[in-house]
């Protein structure tokens, strides 16, 4: 069952590309006392991912960072791969969060089996707005191809402020 509203991020380590390569990252660490706007991706360089959902966070990251502490993009590849999709999508205002093994993807119920795309474990498409580690807004798109309930306009009209 998916996370709602309410409900608290799940203390999980991930991967973040720093000066030196990759770093840990805790969320528990990442969400304390701040607004955090968290949106997860099927997987970087896919189509839908790189021509809708993420350039819509690049171009009103501005916009979301007046009213949150921090924007992040979680996938379930690794922090090489991350690194090199924010360069590719100039998305340098965007914490990258490389879930690898998929481990927060399915403690936040968002967990997709896109194996028979030969893809393994896929986070759903979603975003979420989080005050302090606790859960206001959750929007899960589950049409192949639509970015609807996760876009930064739907964002934008649920952050306060």
């Amino acid at each position: 069952m998916p996370i709602s509203a309410g409900d608290k991020i799940p203390d999980v380590t991930l991967k973040t590309n720093g000066p030196d390569g990759p770093e840990d990252i805790s969320t528990g660490e990442l969400f304390a006392g701040k607004r955090v706007v968290l949106f997860g991706v099927p997987g970087a360089f896919t189509p839908g991912c790189s021509n809708t959902h993420m350039p819509g966070f690049v171009i009103n990251a501005d916009k979301v960072l007046e009213k949150a502490d921090t924007l992040a993009c979680m996938a379930v590849n690794d922090a090489f791969v991350m690194r090199a999709w924010q360069k590719d999508q100039n998305a340098e205002a965007i914490l990258m969060l490389a879930d690898g093994n998929a481990e927060l993807t399915r403690a936040l119920g968002m967990e997709k089996d896109a194996s028979g795309a030969c893809m393994g474990t896929r986070s759903l498409r979603f975003a979420l707005i989080a005050e302090d580690g606790v859960v206001t807004y959750v929007g899960i798109d589950t049409e192949r191809g639509v970015v609807d309930k996760s876009s930064v306009d739907t964002v934008l009209a649920q952050l306060p402020g």
